[in-house]
């Protein structure tokens, strides 16, 4: 019964996103803003494909932002956390409703996280170009820390549990999400894969509910934004129902350094105080 209504309420907070999403682009339309190009849905695509095998979009999609200058620094976190909402609720569904895990545990760190999104996402929103370049990088730089360690096998394969201890549940409640969540939970026992409805589940609420916080602060490039979710959903989809599993290590490699270099960019630019970097899609 948990379950159940932890995937109606998911489906809702997709609902109001689009909802707002909608009346906002009523405005933006008014103002003649382009339709997404077809790199825009091919990035979403590709990003959200291998977001769905483990990999993860966020610091891939900014990667790509940056190598082909699609959006200006300071609206990436909001074009990403809209554009790319609607793919994660779609994975959290699919996730929640086939792996087994202890519901009212994830229903808690899933809480835990929209809080903390709610709060991040109202102060990411003020933050200046420079300020979210040397942010950025920095967590891509750790992003990338992480996938070089999975890539080593220095990151712990996880136990078999499905549940937390009492004393581990505390600890959970603390961290992080994705890649964090993802080694405090296998070192604390439980199975690698149970890990992800709660990594899922807490990223779609905190997409959705920040996703229409950035909306509010009009900090969305809607171009790119849109292209991101019309790309994105169909590459979940075809991950889940069409991929059984791939030899990742050569693309791992290839997506380490393209995050590396995104971060390099980005942190290069936050030290200098760049305030002018162009982009592709400042015409479109």
């Amino acid at each position: 019964m948990l379950v159940r209504i932890l995937l109606g309420t998911l489906a809702a907070s997709g609902v109001v996103l689009v909802v707002r999403w909608t009346n906002e682009m009523r405005h933006v339309a008014a103002r003649g803003v382009a339709a997404p190009a077809a790199l825009d849905v091919v990035i979403g695509f590709v990003t959200n494909f291998f977001d769905t095998l483990g990999i993860g979009s966020f610091a891939t999609t900014t990667a790509a932002f940056r190598v082909f200058r699609l959006v200006p620094d300071e609206l990436i976190p909001g074009t990403l956390i809209a554009g790319l909402a609607l793919p994660v609720v779609t994975e959290a569904l699919l996730f929640i409703s086939v792996v087994d895990v202890d519901p009212w545990q994830m229903t808690a760190l899933i809480l835990v996280c929209v809080i903390g999104g709610w709060i991040g996402a109202g102060i990411v929103a003020s933050l200046s170009r420079r300020a979210l370049q040397l942010g950025i990088g920095g967590a891509l730089l750790v992003a990338a820390v992480f996938m070089a360690l999975g890539m080593l096998g220095r990151l712990p394969a996880g136990g078999t549990a499905h549940a937390l201890t009492p004393p581990s549940f505390a600890l959970a409640l603390g961290i992080g999400n994705y890649a964090p969540s993802l080694v405090v939970f296998s070192f604390l026992g439980m199975d690698p894969a149970a890990a992800f409805p709660i990594m899922m589940g807490s990223g779609a609420f905190v997409a959705t509910v920040a996703g229409a916080r950035f909306v509010s602060a009009r900090r969305v490039y809607w171009p790119v934004a849109c292209g991101l979710t019309f790309g994105g959903i169909p590459g979940v989809v075809a991950a889940v129902w069409f991929v059984k599993s791939l030899p990742l290590g050569a693309l791992r490699g290839l997506v380490l350094i393209v995050v590396v270099y995104a971060s390099a960019t980005l942190l290069i630019a936050g030290i200098r105080g760049s305030t002018d970097l162009p982009f592709t899609g400042a015409s479109r």
